[in-house]
């Protein structure tokens, strides 16, 4: 029988069959022999061919289709394995905070840089829109215009008094999207307003930290009553980019990508060179300071735990 991977536990998949079944799925022994480097074969998302038990209820993964696209990170226990977060994707979804708690730029542009890694498009979503001061709302006004100028997709919302919501639901309808984003900015209370029935836990931000607390403990696909679905995940502390060389990280920054094409060398890294024109670029403003902050701290990058959203 053929399915879709709805819901990851980590021991248990829940696999829905073309003909609208429900299976408990376990992953057949033999299938984690196939040289597959991650944490989790299979991921929400991921098209399968399942074999029923005698009793009906449950079943083995027997097979795994080839996959249009995915997102990885990698594994917080096994550094030299990844973690799938979601398969077959149409859009990622970052759910971001200037304040309550912060979202750092260096967070998100990792975000993005891996996302371009894998070619899945990315819907910037600043939410708690009713919660900022003039200066953070400034703050907000002027993150959405760098990351609209450099081509990605931007909303700002609140999941408490409904502003922007329908735009949002405008631009998740008929596409299965990964809803990312660290813990606390709101992700559960947008899900529950885009989805009633989810159901998805909340908790309180954190009053002496200003951090947000997990409540999502598993990852789980969600439809749309517009259409399409949205794969809710586990809050992510820190997004680790894997298995991208050294050199091409600058391939994941559209902006210092299109510019080193004026470079005086072909294999610039744009940190000390002559003629360097992202380094010209930066000086004059052309290129944002904390997307180059953000470049230059992945070219270093040796520990993901270094780059977690502000605490």
């Amino acid at each position: 029988m053929r399915g879709l991977i709805i819901r990851n536990t980590g021991s248990w998949y829940s696999v829905r069959t073309d003909d609208g079944q429900l299976f408990d799925c376990k992953v057949k022994g033999t299938f984690r022999l196939k040289g597959i480097r991650s944490t989790n074969p299979v991921a929400v998302g991921d098209v399968v061919t399942i074999t029923p038990s005698a009793d009906g209820q449950t079943a083995l993964i027997d097979e795994i289709e080839d996959r249009r696209n995915y997102i990885i990170r990698r594994a917080s226990n096994l550094s030299k394995q990844s973690h799938i977060i979601a398969a077959n994707i149409d859009m990622a979804a970052l759910v971001a905070t200037i304040a309550h708690p912060e979202t750092s730029t260096t967070f998100i542009d990792r975000f993005l840089a891996s996302a371009e890694a894998y070619r899945v498009p990315v819907l910037l979503i600043f939410n708690k829109t009713d919660l900022y001061n003039v200066e953070e709302k400034q703050q907000m006004d002027a993150l959405v215009t760098l990351y609209r100028t450099i081509g990605y997709a931007c909303l700002t919302c609140s999941a408490i008094d409904g502003n922007g919501i329908v735009e949002l639901r405008e631009a998740l309808q008929d596409k299965t999207t990964l809803l990312s984003g660290n813990s606390g900015v709101g992700k559960s209370t947008l899900l529950n307003m885009l989805v009633p029935e989810a159901d998805a836990k909340t908790a309180e931000i954190s009053v002496a930290h200003d951090a947000g607390i997990h409540t999502t403990t598993f990852s789980q696909m969600y439809f749309l009553p517009q259409g399409g679905a949205l794969i809710d995940t586990p809050g992510i502390k820190g997004f680790g980019t894997f298995d991208m060389e050294r050199e091409e990280v600058s391939h994941y920054f559209r902006e210092i990508f299109q510019t080193s094409d004026n470079c005086r060398f072909g294999n610039c890294t744009h940190t000390h060179e002559p003629g360097c024109a992202v380094l010209q670029a930066v000086a004059e403003g052309h290129i944002a300071e904390s997307r180059y902050t953000s470049y230059l701290s992945m070219l270093e990058d040796k520990d993901e735990n270094r780059y977690r959203g502000a605490n």
